[in-house]
């Protein structure tokens, strides 16, 4: 059997490579309805791809983007549709095109579809008018009987309008009213068109489908078995009580209000917003009053005096006469030169108390830096060691009590013995007491405990025939 498998070795691998190429190819649906894109390379079909469906076909400024069939799907009037973008054909033989140009020309051959041919009026694609209207009679066959729609893209950068006579002529020639090729302009950058050409393609993909099941055989052997009732007379008109008729007669017709945004776009700049026309009050007088200002629940009106300049004129007018009768004029006081000495010299006592004051709020928070030891014996009044020989016994007896006194403190823990003795004896109870404490600081089971790495029954003696999956 492996034999007969391994002779099939090379059938197998070719049938394997067919399967993944299979896989790769896109899920289309010949049954649902499609739209199926044509023309020259770089015309914009994948642009439009990308505008009325969710797929992601690259598109790049050179010829042959596309390499194979890219399906995309969009809904219209709540229908699921499929967009088929095809590789770019060019105008040449059929046994001369290649595999890529093959995908496209069995799509258009064997799909049963709305055809969107896209135009490049603009010829940046690198092709002219003249060879894209030749390539669609050429391939023409390939689509009968199906609808056909042409686009003509990138009117963006050329309006249809600015075709020259020749080229107008070339298109009526191409696209004949009588084929009922609709031509409609669009602009896969601006999105100029674009939705008009899917809501035709799909209205006519829709229409011919209808019309070719009703040339079907099956529509006869259902119109037989439905019977549609019709009136004798040949006009039914609708029947309407003539109460309603007259209660109809005696209403009167409603008079529409013109709304702002009406009133704003006929006036233009001089339009106003009149918020106050529309107040609802008991005197259509009073819309325009001014709005009284409340201040804590009272209104700031009922506090004005309206004869308020009035008085104030006559008030300053009495303070005039109050100045001019030195009813406002302050006695001096007479100082004798003394007491003026005085004055004076309390004001620099205290402006100098302020400025003691804030020197010492100033040094108060600096940090004071470290006196040295010898700036503190020149303040005392003490030399140092090697003068001492030059001074008298009894000054150096005075110097050397003041060094004494000068020494650093003890330890804290000798401080308050009095002898060697008693420090030697406390520093011994100390360390007895320390004994306890340091029987309970032993290895516990919660201390972190490394066993033997190296286990003497696993690794101890010659090794055996057996299983050593153990050690």
């Amino acid at each position: 059997m492996m034999t007969i498998i391994k002779r099939q070795n090379s059938s197998l691998l070719y049938l394997e490579q067919v399967r993944q190429h299979l896989g790769r190819l896109p899920s289309i649906d010949p049954n649902t309805r499609t739209l199926l894109l044509f023309g020259f390379p770089n015309v914009g079909k994948s642009s439009f791809v990308n505008s009325i469906t969710r797929a992601n076909v690259e598109v790049q400024p050179y010829a042959f983007t596309t390499k194979s069939l890219y399906v995309g799907h969009t809904d219209y009037q709540y229908l699921r549709w499929q967009v088929i973008d095809t590789p770019g054909i060019l105008d040449k033989p059929l046994e001369d095109r290649n595999t890529i140009e093959m995908q496209a020309i069995t799509a258009l051959a064997h799909l049963r579809a709305c055809v969107i041919c896209v135009l490049d009026i603009t010829e940046q694609c690198g092709y002219s008018l003249k060879q894209q209207c030749e390539l669609f009679n050429n391939i023409k066959p390939l689509f009968a009987n199906k609808p056909i729609i042409i686009a003509l893209n990138k009117i963006d950068t050329k309006r249809p309008e600015d075709l020259s006579a020749e080229e107008k002529a070339m298109l009526e020639e191409t696209f004949k009213k009588d084929d009922n090729h609709l031509i409609i302009p669009m602009s896969t950058f601006t999105k100029e068109g674009v939705s008009e050409v899917q809501n035709t393609a799909c209205d006519a993909l829709l229409a011919h489908r209808i019309e070719q099941k009703m040339s079907g055989n099956k529509v006869d052997n259902i119109v037989n078995r439905l019977h549609v009732a019709q009136p004798k007379d040949g006009t039914r008109a609708p029947h309407i009580p003539e109460a309603v008729l007259a209660k109809r007669a005696g209403i009167k017709p409603v008079e529409v209000r013109k709304l702002e945004r009406e009133m704003e776009l006929e006036l233009g700049d001089d339009y106003i917003l009149d918020l106050k026309k529309h107040y609802d009050l008991p005197n259509p007088d009073d819309k325009y009053d001014d709005i009284p200002e409340i201040w804590e629940g009272h209104n700031i009106a009922d506090f004005v005096d309206p004869d308020i300049l009035n008085k104030l004129e006559d008030l300053e007018k009495e303070e005039a006469m109050l100045e001019e009768a030195g009813v406002y004029a302050s006695e001096e006081e007479d100082l004798t030169e003394e007491q003026m000495e005085i004055r004076e010299k309390a004001g620099l006592i205290r402006k100098e108390k302020a400025v003691i004051r804030h020197k010492h709020r100033l040094n108060k928070h600096r940090n004071r830096t470290p006196v040295s030891d010898r700036v503190i014996m020149k303040k005392q009044g003490i030399k140092r060691a090697r003068s001492l020989s030059r001074v008298d016994p009894d000054t150096a007896m005075e110097i050397d009590a003041k060094m004494q006194t000068k020494k650093s403190k003890p330890g804290r823990d000798i401080s308050g013995l009095r002898d060697a003795k008693q420090v030697k004896e406390v520093k011994r109870l100390k360390k007895r007491s320390q004994i306890k404490m340091n029987q309970f600081g032993r290895a516990g089971e919660a201390d972190r405990h490394i066993s033997a790495k190296l286990p003497k029954h696993l690794f101890s003696g010659k090794r055996g025939a057996g299983k050593t999956e153990r050690r």
